[in-house]
């Protein structure tokens, strides 16, 4: 290797070592996800329409100005008989006849009209639907973040738990070797029997096929990771949780108080309360009390037809121009506004049914995590407390194997259940956090800073 790229190398695997990487911030985690994390790529393009949404809503009512005009090929002809006549210097004369014709002459026409809606129902009902289909968009961008937020603390997390999984099994491997060395050398004295030497073994080759299993699944939740938030996968190092369960539970308020914050801040309900909200817009639209309309119009034209005839060359000229008030009202469009108003009375119903049956789910889901948060605080202290005896019956177990008081398979049933004890307390302490965020998410207050809470529980672990 060449002498310029050692260093680099040396950084590399640096690293990619679990024990000499730097930890991996939740907040930096996140920060990255904002910007790498697919699903929410999808919702922030997806919110860029909320804005032009309102400016369509405001432009309804906005005036239009139309120009029209057309140039063509065209016949006319103009008879007129019985009319009275009167020229300069002659008297009238009644009883004149009038034609002119025209073939294959030219043709010109333009129209420029400007109106500005006074009344319409219709219109104002478009309006709303425009306006809640922007607000919606907003509480869409709102929730895919808090969603966003979940899931990069659950892949964290995910990671941490794993790291600890392959951390505890290393460290059951290196005492269950050094086990099976001391039983070796004791049957090679005499001192133990040959079991020992073969139940040792027998250990080792599970946690062998632990270790395997075990850094397959941290690979796979580090990938996880890595494609959310864009951090290179060999330097994904994550923390584990390690405050008391009283801390999250001060701040945890009673389920009633969830509840009511469920109900007036969950992006699903509130959601759903805007797209019923619309139906009933979309009903109103299509009214019969929606039907007519008024508009101040205002229009200028002229249409003119140039070219020769039966009778010569002739040409049409007309001019025309008015301001005023125009009424219109459909009287009868074959029996489809009247279904229209059906089916959106019907999917009206649809959508205050889907109202209320999404309150029902999140309370139910409010309820759920807030029991998780509870018991979850419960078993993270009696796991503590397990972990306390674990750790005491190993030195005992220890201790009474030295002194030949207890065989070699008490002490590898000791090194396991303390190993599975560390394990579960790594478990149910993320678990713990992820019930917290998500009865915030269910509320809809999972924000940055109740993220940065979290980090900091996590930062007192170091």
């Amino acid at each position: 290797m060449h002498a310029h790229l050692r260093p680099l190398a040396l950084a590399c695997t640096l690293a990619a070592l679990p024990g000499l990487a730097a930890a991996t911030d939740l907040l930096q985690a996140w920060q990255a996800a904002q910007q790498h994390d697919r699903t929410l790529a999808v919702a922030r393009a997806a919110h860029a329409a909320a804005q032009p949404q309102r400016d369509q809503a405001a432009a309804l009512w906005r005036p239009g100005v139309a120009l029209t005009a057309a140039a063509g090929v065209a016949n006319g002809e103009t008879q007129m008989h019985g009319a009275q006549f009167s020229a300069p210097g002659m008297g009238p004369t009644n009883g004149a006849n009038v034609a002119t014709s025209i073939t294959g002459g030219t043709a010109t026409r333009w129209q420029l009209q400007a109106s500005q809606p006074l009344y319409n129902p219709q219109r104002r009902a478009q309006q709303q639907q425009l306006r809640l289909q922007a607000d919606m968009a907003d509480l869409q961008w709102q929730a895919q973040q808090q969603q966003a937020m979940l899931r990069t603390a659950q892949r964290y997390l995910d990671v941490a738990v794993a790291q600890e999984a392959l951390r505890v099994i290393d460290q059951q491997h290196a005492a269950v070797q050094k086990a099976a060395e001391e039983a070796q050398e004791r049957y090679r004295v005499g001192s133990a029997p040959i079991t020992d030497t073969h139940e040792a073994s027998a250990r080792l080759a599970a946690l062998r096929a632990s270790q395997v299993a075990a850094q397959v699944d941290l690979d796979v939740k580090r990938r996880l990771l890595a494609d959310a938030t864009g951090l290179p996968t060999a330097t994904l190092q994550a923390r584990l949780p390690a405050a008391p369960a009283s801390e999250l539970l001060s701040t945890a308020l009673a389920l009633e108080a969830w509840q009511q914050q469920a109900e007036d801040g969950n992006p699903g309900i509130r959601l759903q309360t805007l797209a019923a909200e619309a139906a009933r817009a979309e009903a109103r639209k299509h009214s019969l009390g929606a039907a007519p309309s008024v508009d101040l119009v205002a229009q200028a034209g002229q249409e003119r037809l140039h070219g020769s005839g039966a009778y010569g060359t002739a040409q049409n000229k007309n001019l025309s121009a008015m301001v005023g008030l125009q009424l219109t009202v459909p009287l009868y469009t074959g029996g489809w506004r009247s279904a229209k108003e059906e089916e959106s009375l019907r999917l009206q119903d649809k959508a205050e049914a889907e109202t209320l049956s999404t309150r029902e789910q999140v309370a139910q889901q409010v309820q759920a995590a807030w029991l998780g948060l509870r018991m979850g605080a419960q078993r993270v202290h009696a796991l503590e407390q397990a972990q306390v005896a674990s750790r005491a019956r190993l030195d005992a177990t220890q201790t009474g194997h030295e002194v030949g008081d207890r065989t070699l398979l008490d002490l590898l049933n000791a090194q396991n259940d303390d190993a599975a004890t560390a394990l579960a307390l790594a478990q149910a302490r993320s678990a713990l956090l992820i019930d917290h965020l998500r009865l915030a998410l269910l509320a809809g207050q999972l924000d940055e800073a109740r993220l940065r809470a979290v980090n900091q529980a996590l930062a007192s672990a170091q």
